[in-house]
């Protein structure tokens, strides 16, 4: 027996000890998962649409586990520097983190230097929510449906101003895809977050705007704003008599925003399964569903492998859009 083919044999077979000791370490670690709190981190402020939901997934996520699940907002650049965080945590399953159609389809599209990769620094655990966002215009505006908005936009190029919470967010990314979908031509006016935009709309100061359901809901039902199309898979039952964007002729605008968890990628795939188990356990919960449903969530919960799907379509439809568009932000 030759030198070298010995050297090859020895190298080999610590090669495959040391693989199976991790996997043993591994399996042992998974069966003693979770044996103290977890942190969530959520790369959005408190109040949001995603610390809600996130909040939400905690607590009943969290019972299914057995501990507790700490909600940690960490807000900025559309999500960007929340996601950092969760992709540069330790991946022994005590800090997981929301993933949202922002953080991992239209952020990295769109963002310059993005510090984190949305595929290859995380671990999928599962989708779990659907949130609706919806058009909306300041009654002012003489348009009872989207029929006539385009018109009277097509009419007047420039004329109907929307807002969106900043430059290169996902609410300005829907809008200019629905721009260039529609042929029509609106002024952008880009704010500091959500809230603000949603005042200026309220007072008529904007004419139109895209938000997320659940926090637009009280002024829609008010007739402060009034809706003309839902971006999601379905009408919401909500808003039964608002059309979705793929029945008003636009499929390509998508199916909406979604809130799932992800976790730093190598995270041991039997933690993953652990948290994905109770992900699919919590959201089988009456009381869970009951308080998502109020939240205008539609259940979306699915395995690692297809939630990685479903950032991929994120993706790709928000790169497209970017440089259709040419959206590009800092």
């Amino acid at each position: 027996m030759s030198a070298s083919f010995t050297a090859k044999l020895v190298r080999r077979t610590i090669t495959g000890a040391a693989t199976f000791l991790i996997g043993c370490a591994g399996t042992a670690v998974a069966a003693d998962y979770p044996n103290h709190s977890i942190r969530m981190i959520v790369p959005f402020a408190t109040g949001g649409s995603t610390d809600l939901v996130g909040r939400l997934i905690a607590e009943y996520v969290g019972r299914e586990l057995g501990q507790s699940i700490v909600v940690e907002n960490k807000g900025g650049a559309g999500g960007a520097v929340g996601a950092e965080q969760i992709a540069r945590a330790t991946p022994d399953g005590y800090t997981i983190g929301m993933a949202t159609v922002s953080t991992h389809g239209s952020n990295p599209a769109i963002y310059k230097g993005l510090k984190y990769d949305p595929v290859k620094d995380f671990a999928p655990i599962s989708n779990v929510l659907g949130i609706p966002s919806v058009f909306a215009v300041n009654p002012k505006v003489p348009a009872k449906d989207m029929k006539e908005f385009i018109a009277l936009a097509k009419a007047d190029p420039m004329k109907y101003s929307f807002a969106s919470p900043g430059i290169g967010s996902l609410g300005h990314a829907n809008i200019e895809n629905f721009m260039m979908l529609s042929d029509i031509k609106m002024l952008h006016v880009p704010y500091r977050g959500a809230g603000p935009a949603v005042n200026d709309a309220l007072a008529g100061q904007i004419d139109a705007l895209t938000d997320n359901l659940s926090s637009t809901l009280p002024h829609l039902l008010a007739n402060r704003l009034r809706p003309l199309a839902v971006l999601g898979a379905e009408r919401s039952a909500l808003l039964p008599d608002v059309p979705t964007y793929a029945e008003l002729g636009f499929p390509e605008m998508g199916t909406g925003g979604w809130f799932g968890l992800v976790a730093p990628a190598n995270t041991p795939k039997e933690i993953i399964d652990r948290l994905n188990q109770a992900v699919r356990k919590a959201a089988a919960n009456p009381e869970f569903q009951e308080r998502a449903h109020k939240a205008g969530g539609t259940l979306m919960t699915n395995s690692p492998e297809e939630f990685a799907k479903d950032i991929d379509a994120a993706l790709i439809r928000y790169a497209k859009v970017a440089k259709a568009a040419n959206i590009q932000a800092n």
